[in-house]
């Protein structure tokens, strides 16, 4: 350990002694951890990024919306109902583009260079 990591350490003993941790709120509960499994290790830096500066909420959800979607139009045997849930998966599709448009992250040189990768990485 480095000197700071015992400064460090102590600061933190000696906080916890005098109680200065107790009655935090949020207290004894469990902590809200993202599950970003679905997300490639070298992109869940950016993706969090993004997430925290609220970029990715609405996105997010219609992406889970296609994909049960997606899920529910494998299980359909009605052909009424296949057109319906199709008819909603364009639908979401065409809210995410919208959002994405009216947003649009890649305005900047810089960030043009990366557009395609990242977009290919999120498809």
């Amino acid at each position: 350990m480095d000197l700071f990591s015992i400064i460090a350490e102590d600061k933190i003993k000696k906080a916890i002694q005098e109680g200065e941790f107790d009655n935090l709120p949020g207290q004894g509960k469990p902590l809200k951890l993202d599950d970003l499994s679905h997300i490639p290790q070298e992109l869940r830096v950016a993706y969090k990024v993004l997430k925290n500066s609220n970029m990715l909420d609405d996105v997010d959800q219609l992406k889970k919306d296609i994909s049960s979607i997606e899920d529910l139009l494998l299980a359909c045997d009605d052909l009424k109902e296949s057109e319906v849930l199709e008819q909603k998966k364009r639908e979401k599709q065409l809210k995410i583009e919208t959002l994405m448009k009216k947003r649009n992250p890649f305005n900047s040189p810089a960030s043009t260079f990366y557009k395609d990768k990242i977009f290919d990485r999120f498809k």
